[in-house]
């Protein structure tokens, strides 16, 4: 296949199904816009979508890797218990109010460890995406550039998103923007400092670990979730 971004071949099969639901999501949003008179008829608009990604996304991953398992917030399958594709809607709450921050979360781990990662906002038409050992990239127009952390080490210089409701804790200049995927590529790309979230489903954040520590920076996982670019201190 004539490859769609730079990296490995398995990577640009991954990014030809994501690109091929993304398609109907940016469908899915049209009718979401037309659905805001009512909340409920929305939510549950989105829900069926959510559904119809995994179901519509399952398909052609299985091409990359038939013997896979799959995991989403929503669903467990089984596989070879070697490989396993990791999928999410992030940001599907921005999604039910007609906003576009939101993204596809999707990675590919073996053996235990997150191989290949894409982040893709449908909508805003940004694609982040990281392979294992080859560092992280941003892709628009064809043509892919690499990312770094940012430098800032100081917590009052810091552009720090939230997912939490506790403020008082919040330091730096605040941003909450719903999309946890999107706020982890945010940090690799140094356009954010650090990110801090209650827990989350892992599905929503495997492919943005990868996408940090490739760029350079540190995540931990514990009673909170912490991203940062490795300088500034939290």
């Amino acid at each position: 296949m004539d490859l769609l971004i730079k990296g490995s071949t398995e990577l640009n099969k991954m990014f030809a199904a994501v690109e091929k639901t993304a398609a109907g999501l940016r469908h899915d949003f049209g009718e979401v816009e037309n659905l805001q008179q009512s909340l409920k008829s929305a939510r549950d608009f989105v829900l069926r979508a959510s559904a119809r990604i995994e179901e519509s996304i399952l398909q052609d991953l299985l091409l990359v890797r038939p013997s896979a398992g799959l995991l989403t917030p929503n669903m467990q399958r089984d596989g070879d218990g070697r490989d396993e594709f990791v999928l999410a809607l992030s940001g599907a709450s921005n999604f039910v109010r007609a906003n576009p921050n939101f993204a596809i979360s999707l990675a590919l781990r073996s053996n235990g460890e997150t191989k290949i990662a894409l982040v893709y906002a449908p909508i805003l038409e940004k694609l982040y995406y990281a392979e294992s050992g080859a560092g992280a990239c941003a892709f628009s127009v064809y043509h892919s550039t690499k990312i770094r952390v940012s430098q800032i080490s100081d917590p009052d210089d810091a552009m720090i998103a939230y997912n939490t409701t506790d403020n008082s804790k919040k330091i730096g200049d605040v941003r909450m923007s719903g999309c946890p995927a999107l706020d982890l590529a945010s940090v690799a790309a140094g356009k954010l400092d650090a990110f801090i979230s209650e827990p989350l489903d892992y599905a929503e954040i495997a492919a943005g670990e990868l996408l940090v520590t490739e760029a350079g920076g540190k995540i931990k996982m514990d009673t909170e979730l912490i991203a940062t670019n490795g300088h500034v201190e939290l």
